[in-house]
């Protein structure tokens, strides 16, 4: 079975790789002691009388090599991943070159993980007529981080970036004191962080008074309003009742039986008057019972997204359940925001400022009007580079290219400034817009100062 096919379906402790190192196929070698021991009889065709063996072909062997390893690991459940690999790089021809750059193993490795690295002596045997010394066949040992740990937001904001902690938790400073997750949206990345003290700040105000009340409120008091606001409605939920009972099934979801009780539950929402605890409850529940569980607030202030399929299910409970936990275990403030406004002489040498603004290239709905503007994005730049005077570490997640658009203002201020640039693997899978250029190139950075 293809392997990186196999990962996606397994978990284990320990997951040993040891794939082709260059261009030569196993194949052509091993195939005839293999269609022995399986007593295969295939086909063979021509006066050498050689069995097709295209389906055989390793991509491991080819120039898609770095990115098929690439996929193998970020798809792998293990705590820890130990790959074989030697260092021919260009010693040899190019049929004996490894395919896979130390830089880009470790890089690869290193979004999973921590890595160590252990070589020895080795006398490589070889085919052909490069003549390879002083050739080291390493072990990279990769510890896995524990994403089953971390804690995912309850809100499904656009852009969030929960499916890249792995990725960019590895690039954070080790000791920080206070962070601040100044774009905060759903939270993933500043409720992830091992800080004393995290500051989360967003310029919409709902949204941080919506979490506010998550951390002033008990648990127990939470989850009985969200519950007696779905039964007063008559909302569907499927935890205790499944979806038969609605005459409805996972893979369509509950919008036909939502629909007239979503609505009447949005139009009541939209008459309140007191910004209470009520009206966040009601909120939350609306934002559940919404199309990709996405909260939108129009012109008029009134809430207008449709119905979506999903509802208070077990998954979104074990959410609330986890986030509530740690925003009330750790010291954590909640402040609304301009970014232009935050005041950073709170800050000293040992905080750290992460960021993941509204892109300027309109990936997500939250730009879908085109309200962060190239103002928004040097306003930012400037102030970054105020951070960065104050001697103060920062992180920024953007995008450089979407498609066949650049960002020249972010850019032309990475180079000018000699900042860090580092490239992320793009996958927004769960956001609530459809890429129609599948193949289109978007290139996710995180721009850092250290």
């Amino acid at each position: 079975m293809d392997s990186n096919k196999l990962v996606k379906n397994i978990e284990a402790d320990l997951v040993y790789i040891d794939p082709p190192y260059n261009s030569r196929q196993y194949c052509d070698t091993y195939h005839f002691l293999e269609n022995i021991a399986r007593w295969d009889k295939p086909e063979v065709k021509g006066i050498s009388r050689k069995m097709n063996r295209n389906t055989l072909k390793s991509l491991y062997c080819t120039n898609k090599a770095t990115e098929t390893f690439e996929d193998l690991i970020s798809n792998i459940k293990s705590k820890y991943i130990l790959l074989s690999y030697n260092n021919t790089s260009n010693k040899g021809d190019c049929r004996s070159n490894a395919k896979i750059a130390d830089n880009d193993i470790i890089r690869i490795l290193k979004n999973r993980g921590k890595v160590k690295v252990f070589s020895r002596d080795h006398k490589l045997f070889n085919t052909g007529k490069s003549n390879i010394k002083d050739n080291v066949e390493r072990l990279f040992l990769c510890e896995c981080y524990d994403f089953d740990e971390m804690v995912q937001s309850p809100i499904n904001y656009t852009g969030g970036k929960f499916k890249l902690l792995s990725q960019i938790l590895p690039h954070m400073p080790e000791n920080i004191n206070t962070f601040v997750d100044l774009f905060c949206g759903g939270c993933n990345v500043g409720i992830n962080i091992n800080s004393e003290n995290i500051i989360f700040n967003d310029i919409n105000s709902k949204l941080i008074n919506l979490y506010k009340t998550f951390k002033k409120l008990d648990k127990k008091d939470i989850f009985f309003a969200i519950e007696s606001i779905i039964n007063k409605y008559s909302l569907s939920l499927t935890k205790d009742k499944g979806y038969q009972f609605y005459n409805c099934n996972s893979t369509v979801g509950l919008a036909s039986y939502n629909k007239d009780k979503f609505e009447k539950l949005k139009n009541d929402f939209n008459l309140l008057k007191d910004y209470d605890d009520n009206y966040y409850m009601m909120l939350f529940v609306l934002i559940v019972y919404s199309f990709n569980n996405q909260m939108r607030f129009n012109k008029s202030n009134e809430y207008n997204m449709p119905v979506g399929k999903r509802d208070f299910n077990k998954n979104i409970i074990n959410k609330l359940d986890l986030f509530i936990d740690k925003i009330k275990n750790k010291n954590t403030i909640f402040i609304s925001n301009d970014f232009r406004n935050f005041d950073l002489n709170i800050l000293e040498k040992e905080d750290f400022l992460y960021m993941d603004p509204p892109y300027l290239l309109g990936l997500a709905s939250y730009n879908e009007n085109n309200s962060w503007t190239e103002k928004d994005e040097s306003d930012l730049l400037d102030f970054i580079n105020t951070v960065n005077n104050k001697k103060i570490k920062f992180a920024l997640s953007n995008v450089i290219r979407n498609k066949s658009m650049k960002n020249d203002i972010l850019i032309k201020w990475v180079e000018k400034y000699n900042y860090k640039l580092i490239k992320l693997k793009y996958n927004y899978s769960n956001s609530n817009y459809q890429r129609k250029e599948k193949n289109s190139i978007t290139e996710e950075v995180l721009i850092v100062n250290y």
